[in-house]
């Protein structure tokens, strides 16, 4: 038997799933290289690793359907940055990438809008 919250953290992960293919595919219309999706470690994950013009870019991809509960930009806090940052420097050693040009991006999506937020932090 499925609880109400359960099917609240399914529709979520649909939500982000939908969420991340948007944004691959937007990022790849714009000459982004895909290093990798949903990188993960113990720690966290980055939605998405990506290579532009030699910087590498990790992005966090956060998607509404409405603006109800705020933009979906809000929704990546201070903790939130902080544990991206790690599992970036993370992901730097470990493909001996740590003199790296990066930036951290956030993409976000209401409905099929997509805002692309550059430098986000």
């Amino acid at each position: 038997m499925y609880y109400s919250k359960d099917i609240t953290k399914v529709k979520n992960k649909i939500t982000g799933n939908s969420g991340e293919i948007q944004a691959v595919n937007f990022l790849k219309e714009h000459h982004y290289v895909i290093l990798c999706t949903n990188y993960k470690v113990k720690f966290g994950e980055i939605d998405i690793i990506a290579l532009e013009n030699g910087v590498i870019v990790f992005i966090e991809v956060k998607k509404r359907s409405t603006l109800a509960f705020g933009s979906p930009c809000e929704a990546v806090d201070y903790k939130k940055q902080n544990q991206i940052r790690k599992v970036a420097e993370l992901f730097l050693i470990k493909n001996n990438k740590y003199d790296s040009d990066v930036r951290f991006d956030v993409i976000e999506i209401v409905g099929e809008k997509i805002n692309h937020i550059k430098n986000a932090f």
